[in-house]
């Protein structure tokens, strides 16, 4: 494919400085947010400059004489603009045909890679560990499951330190629902909108999960707005939060039944946590609700909620200032319990009140989408199947998480 003549860094590009013991300091490393590309480029901060010239309105030329004042009056050799701007493209760096047709694709691709094998036999087997490993809850037993589920609430942690608490969540999931429609509740990571929707399948090692089309068409109706795929990209390609509950679906269905999903991922509810004020005051979320509610009547079918949300983060990985102390882990792990409590009596109100009084200073990511969740699915109470706190042995940080069922 012919290298446009105008080059254009596509969005979603970061760059970060190495560790300073490398090259004085002074070396950057620039990757994919999405993680569509597993290319890393190491540059100095003269090409890193030199790269940002690539907005789209210059020439090779236009760059070769704006790049001197980055290279000391020296010129950039063209033939090696020609393998630097090949290789951006195919790096699916830059806004071109390429990156468009990657993102604009039907089916999203797997990012969380490494995370478990997108080998199928591999990932069997992880998935396998995952529920009969030490602690862990078991392999779950889909023979006569009720259908007493309303909501379920499962971490997103990565599945080597959070495994043990998915295990509950999905062995619950299973064996409460008849459900082959899962409306996945998650936090947004990455957007800072309030609703994003996608209508992407998504890829998983063992093959394609659906995405219900029929259910976003009527929520999109309900809601009022097309609105609802403002920075699908962002909010929803590098996120791992509803990835990491679709490929464990897939596995536990995958003999068993089609499933379809609703992939919603939801941002901060950060001005009602300032505010102190409810939620439910502001005119967007309330519409939310009521569209959900309103596509589930009118279903000829169960559905069941997935809310896909950790607790708390501390520590200078999460921007504190100090290394996680036992008086600090101590009174998270109450707050939490305190929470939890809320959460078995169903009662969002509470829960988000507790967590405004912190002011959020735990960063409880999975606020907006167990809130809303519980607004629309109005559980008659909640079971505390597992609850962990992860501490990294240095003091780093520390995350908290929970698998709690939601009952009718």
């Amino acid at each position: 494919m012919p290298v446009q003549l105008r080059p254009k860094l596509r969005p979603y590009l970061t760059a970060h400085r190495l560790d300073p013991a490398r090259a004085n300091g002074k070396q950057f490393l620039v990757h994919d947010l999405l993680r569509l590309s597993n290319t890393q480029l190491t540059l100095s901060a003269s090409q890193l400059q030199c790269l940002l010239l690539w907005d789209g309105s210059r020439t090779v030329a236009d760059f070769q004489t704006d790049a001197r004042q980055f290279l000391g009056g020296q010129t950039y050799p063209t033939d090696e603009i020609q393998e630097l701007i090949e290789l951006l493209d195919q790096s699916l760096f830059l806004d071109t045909p390429r990156f468009r047709q990657k993102v604009e694709a039907p089916v999203r691709p797997m990012s969380c890679v490494g995370v478990y094998s997108d080998d199928p036999d591999v990932f069997r087997e992880q998935m396998l560990d995952l529920f009969t490993q030490p602690g862990a809850a078991g392999l779950p037993c889909e023979t006569g499951a009720t259908n007493n589920l309303r909501a379920i609430l499962a971490p997103h942690m990565d599945y080597h330190r959070g495994g043990v608490c998915y295990s509950y969540a999905f062995k619950e999931l299973v064996e409460s629902t008849t459900a082959s429609l899962f409306v996945i509740i998650a936090t947004s990571h990455y957007c800072p909108n309030r609703f994003t929707l996608t209508r992407k399948d998504f890829q998983t090692p063992l093959g394609i999960v659906r995405t219900d089309q029929i259910f976003i068409d009527r929520l999109i109706a309900h809601f009022g707005s097309d609105d609802l795929f403002e920075h699908e990209w962002l909010a929803h390609l590098p996120e791992h939060s509803i990835e990491l509950e679709v490929v464990l679906l897939h596995y536990l269905y995958e003999k068993q039944r089609d499933i379809r999903i609703v992939p919603l991922a939801v941002g901060p509810f950060a001005d009602c946590e300032v505010a102190g004020s409810d939620p439910s005051a502001v005119p967007e979320i309330n519409r939310m609700i009521s569209a959900l509610q309103a596509v589930e009547q009118e279903l000829n079918e169960p559905i069941c909620y997935l809310i896909s949300g950790d607790l708390a983060h501390i520590g200078p990985k999460h921007s504190d200032p100090h290394l996680v102390t036992s008086p600090q882990l101590r009174h998270s792990r109450d707050q939490d319990q305190q929470l939890l409590s809320y959460l078995e009596k169903a009662d969002a109100t509470a829960y988000f009140r507790l967590i405004a009084q912190e002011k959020n200073e735990r960063r409880i990511c999975g606020l907006p989408p167990t809130w809303l969740t519980l607004q629309t699915a109005r559980p008659k109470y909640g079971r505390i199947l597992h609850y962990e706190q992860f501490v990294d042995p240095t003091g780093y940080e520390s995350v908290s998480f929970a698998s709690v069922a939601f009952d009718r």
